[in-house]
């Protein structure tokens, strides 16, 4: 409980110094070796990912900075993952960035890298943060990040007017995600979530403007989170922004964003659980309709998966809604775990998604089309199994890590006995399994549309293979990434709700 005690927090020092570090160098590199950024920003990633895997090994809770800031088992595993994805990101993206300019081409050099190192290190503090203030600081680090990313090609149209729209309505959202910290500030006299926890449980605040507070709050969530009927934003950015940025705004800040809907909602706002968790099934429920049913009349790829992010928000936020069931938290590992578990293999299957089509594109070429896929099998075949596997798995096809998840998510749902919402999201997953199924049937039933030959180098190759049988893997054998997220809940939670009775 010391205070002033900076070991837990050492992965995010060394990512704020070794980022600053990278732009610096950066700065005195010529374009023909802007490789050394690449293999630097790489290298950070490594070195956080092992110190972070050196307090989540062992399972300690420690919090810091008068409690604003927490590592605890759920911070390791999602701080691994987010590592793993924004690596992955680099990896696939790299001859995509350098064939457009986007690195080291005309007054640009290796802002690509320290903007993504920047967005993950706010998605770090997000998900560390123990406190409303914290969190909100974070979660700006990282939306600025972003923004600056999507408008980093400044000659493209598209993409200039994609960043505005992502800063319009994410300064909105910012808007009501603040509103609501201040009202939830005003009734319970904290920023600390154990201490709100406290407050609200007390029954000495005003319940009222804290449930008029929650709903400015979960509608912030619901704008990060991309859920119905906040969801303008998503399909525009994804088709507006360059590719690797749109994989950056799609890979990892969903981890950061499940982590920020977790702490506010079920550790700061348990007590309140009834009122958030009849805003979340509405979310949830417009999200998997209208995502699936809009995501078939798509032509872009990038926009079909941007309105099947969408649908699989809506999913995650049926985890998070089976957790409080009649007054007890019986339900509760159960359903964290399982969302928990559907954020990490939803994010795996995605980057793989948007590796291939980077995979694909070339100068002067974007591959953003349904139609550039047709005939793939016959270009690559093993690629457009890859495709294959990351297709099935989004889509929940057995025996694809997606299914699993889903499935998970399913039986938490029926756990707390809405067997209607467990149906209307089977059924609607079936519908948006037809646009999944339509990408497999032009890679393996319809001429290619284009004989060129596919051009990528060996990084990208080896890593995108690798992600792709990891999908199938962890379809297969699912129980020690599901053991690992139940063993995180239980650990945060249990040692959360046993700070918050005890002070």
């Amino acid at each position: 409980m010391n205070n002033i005690n900076l070991i837990p927090v050492y992965p995010e020092i060394f990512l704020l110094i070794a980022t600053s570090a990278i732009l610096l160098i950066d700065m005195f590199l010529p374009d023909t070796k802007r490789v050394i950024t690449y293999l630097l920003s790489l290298l950070a990633l490594v070195v956080c990912a092992v110190l972070t895997f050196t307090s989540y090994a062992g399972g300690e809770t420690v919090y810091t900075f008068s409690n604003m800031f927490v590592s605890d088992p759920l911070a390791g595993i999602l701080k691994l993952f987010s590592y793993l994805a924004v690596g992955l990101t680099l990896i696939y993206g790299r001859q995509y960035n350098s064939d457009r300019g986007i690195v080291g081409g005309g007054h640009l050099g290796g802002e690509f890298y320290a903007l993504a190192l920047f967005s993950l290190l706010g998605q770090m503090i997000m998900i560390s943060a123990n406190s409303l203030l914290s969190m909100y600081l974070g979660l700006e680090l990282m939306s600025l990040s972003l923004y600056a990313l999507v408008a980093l090609r400044r000659d493209d149209a598209k993409a200039t007017e994609a960043a505005m729209k992502y800063f319009v309505l994410g300064a909105l959202a910012s808007g009501f995600l603040l509103y609501g910290i201040s009202m939830l500030y005003g009734a319970t006299g904290s920023l600390e979530l154990n201490e709100v926890f406290r407050a609200i449980v007390s029954g000495a605040v005003d319940r009222n403007v804290l449930v008029f507070g929650i709903v400015f709050v979960v509608a912030g969530l619901a704008f990060k989170l991309g859920a119905v009927p906040f969801h303008m934003w998503v399909p525009d950015v994804y088709q507006g922004a360059p590719t690797p940025m749109t994989l950056l705004i799609g890979g990892a800040p969903k981890l950061a964003a499940f982590a920020m809907t977790f702490r506010l909602l079920v550790e700061g706002l348990l007590p309140l659980a009834i009122d958030w968790q009849q805003m979340l099934m509405v979310l949830a429920v417009m999200s998997i309709v209208i995502g699936n049913v809009t995501a078939i009349a798509q032509t872009n790829i990038k926009r079909m998966l941007a309105y099947s992010t969408i649908s699989h928000m809506g999913f995650m936020l049926l985890g998070m809604l089976s957790g409080f069931v009649d007054g007890n938290l019986y339900q509760a590992v159960n359903a964290y775990s399982s969302s928990l578990f559907y954020s990490i293999t939803y994010v795996l299957s995605t980057l793989g998604t948007f590796g291939v089509i980077l995979l694909m594109a070339r100068s002067g070429f974007e591959a953003e089309n349904l139609e550039d896929f047709k005939g793939l099998n016959k270009r690559s075949p093993w690629f457009a199994a890859v495709m294959l596997v990351l297709m099935f798995s989004l889509a929940g096809i057995p025996p694809m890590v997606g299914f699993f998840a889903k499935l998970s998510v399913l039986q938490a749902v029926i756990g707390t006995g809405q067997i209607w919402l467990a149906v209307v999201a089977v059924v609607f997953s079936l519908v948006g399994a037809f646009y999944y199924l339509r990408v497999v049937k032009l890679m393996y039933f319809d001429e290619p549309a284009d004989d060129n030959k596919i051009v990528a180098g060996f990084d990208i190759r080896l890593v995108l293979s690798i992600n792709g049988m990891a999908v199938l893997v962890l379809g297969l054998w699912p129980g020690h990434l599901m053991d690992a997220c139940t063993n995180a809940i239980v650990t945060t939670l249990g040692t959360f709700l046993t700070k918050a009775i005890a002070a």
